[in-house]
């Protein structure tokens, strides 16, 4: 553990006379999350596209059950 913070430290007494105004309150996501943040957007689209496919598929349509069962259509009228 002790070496890795001496080689983070050795890391950034190189990198940091290389940039110019180093900030060290300023958080950016960098490569990383670019990265990881395209792979997220290109899972949403795949998802979508393929939501977009199956719901073609379904048939909306209604089957006609009364006519199936061979009931009786119900005219609203009331016998007793």
């Amino acid at each position: 553990m002790a070496d890795m913070s001496a080689s983070a430290s050795l890391a950034m007494t190189h990198l940091v006379p290389l940039a110019k105004e180093f900030d060290e309150d300023k958080v950016t996501p960098g490569v990383l999350g670019f990265i990881v943040f395209a792979v997220l957007a290109l899972a949403v689209w795949g998802l979508m596209k393929s939501m977009n496919r199956h719901m073609g598929r379904v048939n909306f349509a209604e089957a006609d059950d009364k006519a199936a069962d061979g009931a009786v259509p119900d005219t609203g009228k009331s016998t007793a």
